[in-house]
């Protein structure tokens, strides 16, 4: 659901999730990428028949939906089911993806999609690749397996740390892929990206508490907190779940990111809920482990605070963003990649995506120092890429996000009965007495 709402290009601004007992509730406030309200009436519709086929129409055909940024979802949006996928997990470096892009040009290949990612020193990618020759050569099983060797041989001959552990994969067009990001998700985790730096923060109580005072506390704080997420992980004995509480800066597909990362360690989401105070975000969640168990020792503990926290910073806007479009054509992404290598800049993240004729990409820069770019730079890049009929657009971002929403946290009765030992009264009160409000009005769900 969370996939199906973050493909939408919809913001998800408050959520409460409940799933046990026999039923399933989960409500979420949404707009759109610039805090408007939802009007479209076939968009509820398009949801259900996407998630559940039954309510198609004669089990027809996936439905299709435009959203508020014109990308296209179900059929006639991007497919990439006849596309050979390489993937790769390295040690970051200036000039990476220019030369991964260049082995698939001389190899006939022209990349259609795909997302790069960076983060604590690591790389991670998932490009989609088409091949540009039209025999059924091209398109055996060798041809792959030559391009995978050639990869990694590009990455060995970069590598400037002895031992430095990396993985390239190429593989041949398939149906029913892993969704994009999800997979850059699992690749950084494998990879154990979220090994490096010290351990993630405590948040702070105040957040979770309910009434003005947090409140007032929350906003007096959030100068120093809102660039750190920090999460607490504590055990329900009673319930038999983990609770696990977060806080970080918002911003767009922060909850995706989150339960990707629980899901994947094999968690399972059985209550949450999710607002925010000003830039502030503030999550919390109830889970078990697949198994039944909850987090029980404190080694496990930090890995699991240590990958929600990798999860959330991976997609870091930090760095200038840019915004490329040009005609689609064979080495399109090298070309551009080479121009960035070339005037000393660097990819902290890069998307690149194909609308009709024509290919979009967003990158985020900075200097192969790491630095910030500076706007001469960016201008003689323009200037380059705009010979070979590349259009690029600087990116400034309002701060804070988004610019029209205002959400809070929910506040709610800090009531607990005596009997019950649980820990202080959180963001999981309101929910709890939600639920117990309107549960009698639900029956069981058909599964």
């Amino acid at each position: 659901m969370v996939q199906m709402l973050t493909d939408l290009d919809l913001v998800i601004s408050k959520t409460y999730i409940s799933s046990d007992g026999g039923w399933l509730m989960d409500v979420f406030h949404v707009t759109d990428q610039i805090g408007r309200k939802l009007t479209d009436p076939s968009l509820p519709d398009f949801i259900q028949q996407a998630l559940v086929p039954f309510h198609r129409p004669g089990n027809g055909p996936s439905p299709r939906f435009t959203t508020c940024l014109g990308n296209v979802v179900g059929p006639g949006g991007p497919d990439v089911s006849d596309c050979a996928s390489l993937e790769f997990t390295v040690h970051d470096r200036p000039g990476l993806l220019s030369s991964i892009t260049q082995v698939l040009v001389d190899q006939g290949c022209h990349v259609a999609s795909g997302q790069a990612w960076t983060h604590s020193g690591r790389a991670a990618g998932v490009l989609y690749v088409t091949t540009t020759a039209a025999d059924a050569a091209a398109l055996h099983p060798s041809r792959w397996a030559r391009i995978e060797r050639l990869v990694n041989a590009v990455v060995d001959a970069r590598e400037n740390v002895s031992g430095e552990r990396r993985w390239v994969c190429m593989s041949a067009p398939v149906q029913g892929r892993v969704h994009t990001e999800r997979r850059l998700h699992q690749l950084m985790h494998d990879d154990r990206d979220y090994e490096h730096g010290p351990a993630p923060t405590p948040v702070d109580e105040e957040h979770f508490a309910m009434g003005d005072r947090a409140a007032t506390t929350a906003l007096s704080a959030l100068r120093a907190l809102v660039a750190e997420t920090r999460v607490t992980i504590d055990n329900w004995e009673e319930k038999g779940y983990a609770i696990v509480k977060m806080t970080s800066r918002d911003r767009p597909k922060l909850l995706f990111d989150t339960v990707c990362a629980l899901t994947d360690m094999q968690y399972v989401v059985f209550h949450a809920t999710a607002g925010s105070q000003g830039p502030l975000a503030i999550q919390e969640y109830y889970i078990r482990h697949k198994d039944g168990r909850t987090v029980d020792s404190n080694s496990e503990r930090q890995k699991v605070s240590r990958c929600l926290v990798a999860a959330v910073e991976r997609r870091a806007s930090n760095g200038a963003k840019v915004e490329v479009s040009a005609a689609d054509r064979s080495g399109l992404l090298s070309d551009f990649t080479r121009i960035l290598r070339e005037h000393g800049m660097s990819l902290l993240r890069a998307e690149l995506k194909r609308r009709k004729e024509e290919a979009i990409g967003t990158f985020f820069l900075v200097t192969d120092s790491g630095g910030q770019v500076r706007p001469e730079a960016l201008r003689a890049v323009r200037t380059r890429v705009g010979e070979m009929g590349i259009s690029l657009d600087v990116i400034k971002e309002a701060p804070g996000w988004p610019p029209v929403r205002k959400t809070s946290v929910p506040a709610a009765s800090a009531t607990i009965g005596q009997d019950q030992e649980r820990p202080r009264s959180s963001l999981g009160t309101l929910l709890w007495s939600h639920l117990g409000k309107i549960s009698n009005n639900f029956g069981y769900i058909r599964s």
